[in-house]
């Protein structure tokens, strides 16, 4: 009886002390959207004399604003709005088209309660690139050479993360003759580089008989012919003929990962290498007169592909 006695009391006093406690304001006080932003941009070597820039493409980019969590940032508009995220606010950016450019870069800054501001900046860039010597004569031989994916390979195929760091397809690598069965037209197919020695200029020649191998089909705009989605198969394809160009890469690769720092940027939308799934410009990891080994981004965000091609 004593223990209920004292239970109780425990009881009582714990319930008077809960309901004397002063009612604390819990409501959320205005939410502000991120103001001031600024896109602040250094175009590197840029002078009285040299108004876009040394050639480099590099360019030094700081965003700032009032009441910012984060910023997602598109460095060129003209292949459509794809934000990423830059959670310093600071980078540098190459920007690898060939000869002077405007680019417009694109910011949407959030603050709290997932409130936004959305800011452009404009800017023109100048590109130079002179590709190695090697490379050139490795990728085109004597005027044309003939390429296909090597099926006889481990890891001829492969994705990962789209990063600086990673440079290895760690999410998955395809075993050797792995796509014969459902998509045999991803060995058949030819990739026919070629440099055309009176302008200067390179071109790519595609053919695939058996079809276009790609997930969605959706270059820059997308092959033609092909849906912009579906399941990865073979495609009905005719084929086509684009000219190309070497740029630097610009991947953002570190220094130290094996890497030419040079890519290949496809014209057009008729033409893609080894997988219709990707964007137009494909880094160079490594080359010789006989094997070529290829990165670039995947259609679907946040992926590198990875293609190991053997000269016919």
């Amino acid at each position: 009886m004593k223990r209920y006695i004292k239970f109780c009391s425990a009881l009582i006093a714990l319930m008077l002390i809960v309901f004397s406690c002063d009612k604390q304001d819990y409501s959320m006080g205005a939410l502000v959207a991120p103001s001031e932003v600024t896109i602040n941009t250094a175009i590197v070597g840029q002078d009285a004399t040299h108004p876009d820039g040394d050639g480099s493409g590099d360019v030094i980019i700081e965003l700032t604003g009032k009441n910012v969590l984060s910023y997602k940032i598109d460095y060129s508009a003209t292949d459509g709005i794809a934000l990423e995220f830059l959670p310093t606010g600071k980078t540098t950016r190459k920007y690898t088209s060939i000869g002077t450019n405007a680019y417009r870069i694109t910011v949407v800054a959030y603050g709290p309660g997932a409130t936004a501001t959305t800011v452009t900046k404009d800017i023109q860039v100048r590109s130079d690139f002179t590709p190695d010597a090697s490379i050139v004569s490795d990728l085109t031989g004597t005027g044309s050479k003939v390429w296909r994916v090597n099926k006889d390979i481990p890891a001829h195929f492969g994705v990962g993360p789209w990063n600086t760091t990673s440079v290895t397809p760690e999410w998955w690598a395809a075993g050797v003759n792995e796509k014969v069965g459902c998509c045999n037209c991803f060995y058949t197919a030819t990739f026919t580089f070629t440099k055309n020695a009176a302008s200067g200029t390179f071109s790519l020649e595609v053919k695939s008989p058996d079809g276009a191998f790609t997930k969605t089909g959706a270059l820059a705009g997308g092959l033609p012919g092909i849906p912009a989605t579906g399941d990865e198969q073979c495609y009905p394809y005719a084929g086509g003929t684009s000219a190309f160009s070497f740029v630097p890469s610009g991947s953002g690769i570190g220094a130290g990962t094996p890497s030419t720092k040079t890519a290949i940027l496809l014209g057009g939308n008729n033409t893609y290498i080894g997988y219709g799934a990707l964007l137009k410009e494909y880094e160079i990891l490594s080359i010789s007169e006989t094997e070529l080994y290829l990165r670039a981004q995947g259609t679907e965000t946040g992926n590198a592909w990875y293609l190991k091609l053997k000269a016919d």
